[in-house]
């Protein structure tokens, strides 16, 4: 039986960045050594990093005044990381759900944090409306929020500097790097497995603070260094660039954006289509391409666990709902083919007929 990942994160790989990996654990470009032991200066791995940072610039279109670099961790440490290299005093940042929050928590060591709006109230069920000041260093949001299942697809129109947490929804969708001064991104849900994030950073925006950066945390240090400072995640790294050949040879963003669109399309169709379901973000334009949440209807609602055991007979993994909301996620990332989330549908439309 076919297994489908809808795993929010982990998340689903291409199988080409699977198997390309896999090869490489074993035998790394021809060296007898596997990718786990092999010295990241090496002239082969070297190749691995200038070769993934290429093609994050070429497929994201990103301009001459930004640098891409790879850092371990993931974007939790970015919360930390941004601010401590961004912020002077102020900054506003959006709250849309949990890690959202989180990126707030640690942007308040060092000055004053502005919630230009929230949508706790509804559990986080819409993007809200809000406006940024203009005297803030930068404006802050997450762009999917995957928990809830929300999203903002465009890029905001603001007279301030931009920041954004792009890790559930990088590469899916065009980016104007013009209006940001970072972007960074966490990995393990649309990338590679856990262990690396990826920065992209205006360079003229670095080293105008007041405070003391220390040397790890400096993005200027990475920069120089070309992501080699220390030893990186070689592991997660060479993932990384498997899965920017097979974004490539996908049409790049465009085709994953096109593609994107038809799979959500189809899953919020059925969800809104069939009796036993209902979408908890009720505006369309609010809802998440990458994390499709949904949950039994009122009527239906003692049929929560006989569904989630039916479509588990069926091959579905990973469609639980987070434990704070309950219901289903089903993570339709960059990777998830579409015969996925058809067959999820399927599953939907049989468990109706049947009840």
């Amino acid at each position: 039986m076919k297994i489908h990942n809808f795993s929010a994160g982990p998340s689903i790989l291409s199988q080409y960045t699977i198997e390309e990996t896999a090869k490489a654990l074993i035998d790394f470009a021809g060296t007898g050594l596997s990718l786990m032991e092999v010295s990241h200066r090496s002239k082969e791995f070297v190749a691995v990093m200038d070769e993934a940072v290429a093609l994050v610039k070429e497929l994201l279109e990103v301009p001459e005044t930004h640098e891409v670099i790879f850092l371990g961790g993931g974007a939790s440490t970015q919360f930390l990381h941004a601010p401590y290299n961004l912020m002077k005093s102020k900054v506003a940042y959006l709250n849309t759900g949990a890690w959202a929050n989180k990126a707030m928590k640690e942007a308040h060591y060092f000055g004053e944090v502005i919630e230009v709006a929230s949508s706790k109230d509804s559990v986080y069920n819409h993007i809200p409306e809000y406006t940024v000041p203009s005297d803030v260093d930068y404006f802050h949001y997450t762009s999917n929020n995957t928990i809830y299942g929300t999203q903002i697809k465009e890029d905001p129109e603001v007279d301030v500097p931009l920041v954004c947490d792009m890790s559930s929804d990088i590469f899916s969708r065009p980016i104007d790097f013009s209006k940001y001064d970072m972007v960074y991104a966490g990995a393990q849900k649309n990338l590679a497995p856990a262990g690396v994030a990826i920065v992209i950073v205006r360079t003229e925006a670095l080293g105008k603070v007041d405070r003391e950066v220390p040397t790890m945390v400096d993005y200027r240090t990475h920069i120089k260094a070309g992501s080699m400072f220390n030893t990186p995640p070689v592991v997660p790294v060479f993932a990384a660039l498997q899965t920017l050949k097979w974004y490539k040879a996908q049409g790049g963003i465009a085709g994953l954006q096109k593609l994107n669109a038809a799979k959500a399309d189809l899953l919020y169709g059925e969800i809104d289509r069939n009796t036993m379901f209902k979408c908890p973000v009720p505006n369309p334009k609010d809802r998440s391409e990458m994390n499709v949440c949904f949950v039994m209807s009122e009527e239906h609602a003692d049929k929560e666990k006989a569904f989630f055991e039916f479509a588990s007979s069926k091959g579905m993994s990973g469609f639980k709902g987070h434990r704070s909301v309950g219901g289903f996620r089903a993570s339709i990332y960059n990777a998830m083919p579409i015969e996925s989330v058809q067959a999820l549908v399927d599953c939907m439309k049989e468990f109706e007929a049947n009840n």
